[in-house]
């Protein structure tokens, strides 16, 4: 079977539902990198009651948008919910073709940049260095995964001595197969041309799937089995790559759900049950405790 992953599209379901620059009343903002003359923000959630000496787990989300453009807010719902429930949520920003004429590569230095920043900051920000997620939707989703398994890429400006990788990873429809790949009879073609122009390094560079290591963190993908952005298929074969090294992926297929169909706001239903599954696989890493309010 011969697919084309369509990241060209990837912006298309998001955009629609994302504010930027992002108005998020209910967090505070650090900058975590400034580069270009840019500063680049955390929007950080934080329980009620939240205090410096705590050592609360904390994920950072993603947002997507193809790498074009997009906005934080598009992961406020998911922040407010998870800080609801006793995790510190972080929505971060990133730079984008649109905004600032960025290369994939260079998307993929400011998530590694994010995820150092927030455990170097570990103590001040009252979290767990060693209980950080990283999620995120489509291209956010592969921004997720890339600082899980891609070597390289990193900022230059950044603490090489710490590292990006988180602890867990949760991901909405993501991109996760970037190059040509094939697994049990059935091949991805990887980005299309456009992409390929847009992607500032070579594809398998950037393609999580191919740079999959021994000891993943647990992963749990949210895709749509209708999805013709980026096709279901991918996440199952990211999902058994994942499994057959010996990590843990659970992936939660939605039968005739498309590209982003999780997004509040877009389908109640989808996003009550994302959410909620999100909330019982970090209540199973012992990161969360007692039942999903949602």
């Amino acid at each position: 079977m011969k697919l084309l992953l369509l990241l060209t599209a990837c912006a298309l379901p998001l955009l629609s539902q994302s504010s930027y620059p992002p108005d998020m009343p209910e967090s505070r903002s650090v900058v975590y990198k400034s580069i270009d003359g840019t500063d680049l923000r955390l929007y950080i959630f934080e329980p009620e009651g939240h205090r410096m000496s705590d050592r609360t787990p904390a994920v950072v989300f993603f947002f997507g948008g193809g790498w074009n453009g997009g906005s934080p807010t598009q992961f406020r719902e998911h922040s407010k919910y998870l800080a609801s429930r006793g995790m510190v949520a972080i929505a971060a920003d990133y730079r984008v073709k649109s905004r600032h004429g960025v290369d994939i590569y260079q998307c993929v230095e400011d998530a590694k940049a994010a995820m150092r920043w927030v455990r170097s900051h570990a103590a001040e920000l009252g979290i767990d260095p060693g209980r950080i997620a990283a999620a995120g939707g489509s291209a956010g989703g592969h921004l997720a995964a890339a600082t899980a398994m891609l070597p390289g890429h990193d900022d230059i400006g950044g603490d090489q001595s710490v590292s990006p990788v988180p602890d867990a990873l949760a991901l909405f429809n993501p991109a996760t197969v970037m190059a040509p790949a094939e697994r049990h009879g059935l091949r991805a073609d990887g980005a299309s041309a456009i992409m390929r122009e847009r992607s500032g390094a070579p594809l398998e560079s950037i393609s999580p799937y191919h740079h999959v290591k021994a000891d993943p963190p647990p992963t749990i993908i949210f895709h749509g089995q209708a999805d013709t952005t980026v096709p279901f298929v991918t996440a199952e074969m990211f999902c058994e790559k994942l499994k057959e090294i010996g990590g843990r992926c659970e992936l939660e297929g939605y039968e005739g759900k498309t590209h982003g169909f999780f997004n509040f706001g877009r389908d109640r239903e989808a996003y009550a049950d994302t959410v909620r599954k999100m909330d019982q696989f970090f209540v199973s890493l012992g990161w969360l405790t007692g039942e999903p309010a949602i």
